[in-house]
């Protein structure tokens, strides 16, 4: 029993339980905001009619194969993967990188065999071309 009550408390099955339930609020908000902002958007551009295909089927020997419900689905999605994309995806891809750029280079590019190899070398670990330390090069 103390075994699975360690299983339990470890950190990543807390961590884990957090996300789950974050996404799943975060789902119902992104939900929310495609159907109640994004797709009457939609409707008021075609004409205050909002797109709907759930009637659309074809038949084929008596069996009746609805793919307007599908449509429907995927529509939904794309809608939601752009939303997401534009409103979360680029604005932290943008924060991510401006505090990249504070990040001192840890790695060089060997000029001969374009491996990384540490800023301090004085030898490629790969070629075996002599390299110039960062710290002796000429400014």
């Amino acid at each position: 029993m103390g075994g699975f009550k360690g299983f339990l408390l470890r950190g990543n099955i807390v961590e884990l339980a957090v996300a789950v339930i974050v996404g799943a609020t975060f789902s119902g908000l992104v939900q929310a905001l495609v159907e109640d902002l994004v797709t009457p958007l939609i409707g008021a551009v075609t004409g205050g009619r909002q797109p709907d295909f759930a009637d659309y089927s074809f038949t084929v020997n008596g069996s009746e194969f609805k793919y307007g419900d599908f449509l429907n689905h995927l529509i939904t999605f794309l809608i939601i993967a752009a939303v997401v994309y534009w409103l979360i995806v680029m604005p932290m891809t943008r924060l991510i990188s401006r505090f990249d750029r504070n990040k001192a280079a840890t790695t060089k590019e060997c000029p001969e065999c374009l491996s990384e190899v540490p800023v301090e070398a004085r030898r490629c670990a790969h070629c075996t071309v002599e390299l110039v330390p960062a710290s002796e090069k000429p400014r």
